[in-house]
């Protein structure tokens, strides 16, 4: 029996080769594809987390701008905190803090940009922190980005709506703080060598 056994290639239980196919996996494959399940799960989580956060900062942007254009545009200013602080209505052709107002149409392509891009690396992303600045850009642009869109004069040339005056400093919207909050989290994860991914890298 056993030299027909090999003769016809028929593998003998006790004698069979490591690593061929007996109807078990590798233990290195089994534990690659555990990883790989367990970090599906925490990506989706983190994704989760980014467009939380993204649709926060829309909604509060959005809100406070409909509260602004219904109540304080064509009023007079109203002072916060004495002279240091004000709530101003303007309409800002520009970019973030009034800059650039003769590139409307080109500032409206660079925030759509920016979300295509953001909506792209959300699929590799693996990091809390980097879910929560990615978030802040993507709820800001959001905000600027349906203003340029809806908003007078024009598709892709609206007027933006800015109502926050610090004294000595220009006016700005939530929208553009949460863009520069994203952005100074960014350059500290960057400095701290955290990607996106969730890998921890040093020079």
């Amino acid at each position: 029996m056993a030299e027909a056994e090999r003769i016809i290639g028929t593998p003998d239980v006790e004698g069979a080769e490591p690593g061929r196919d007996d109807g078990t996996e590798n233990p290195e494959t089994q534990s690659e594809a555990q990883a790989q399940s367990q970090e599906r799960p925490k990506g989706r989580r983190k994704i989760a987390v980014l467009f939380a956060v993204a649709a926060f900062a829309y909604a509060i942007d959005l809100i406070s701008k409909m509260i602004v254009v219904a109540e304080l545009e064509h009023h007079e200013p109203i002072q916060v905190i004495g002279d240091w602080l004000r709530f101003e209505a303007i309409r800002n052709a520009g970019a973030a803090f009034g800059i650039g107002e003769a590139f409307t149409v080109i500032f409206t392509f660079i925030a759509a940009t920016v979300i295509v891009v953001i909506a792209r690396l959300a699929r590799k992303l693996y990091s809390l922190p980097w879910a929560i600045a990615l978030g802040l850009l993507l709820g800001g642009a959001l905000g600027n980005l349906t203003d340029r869109i809806f908003r007078a004069p024009g598709v892709f040339e609206g007027a933006v709506v800015d109502f926050i005056a610090p004294k000595g400093f220009a006016v700005f919207n939530l929208a553009d703080s949460a863009i520069v909050c994203g952005g100074i989290l960014i350059v500290i994860l960057s400095f701290r060598g955290l990607d996106p991914d969730g890998t921890v890298h040093k020079d």
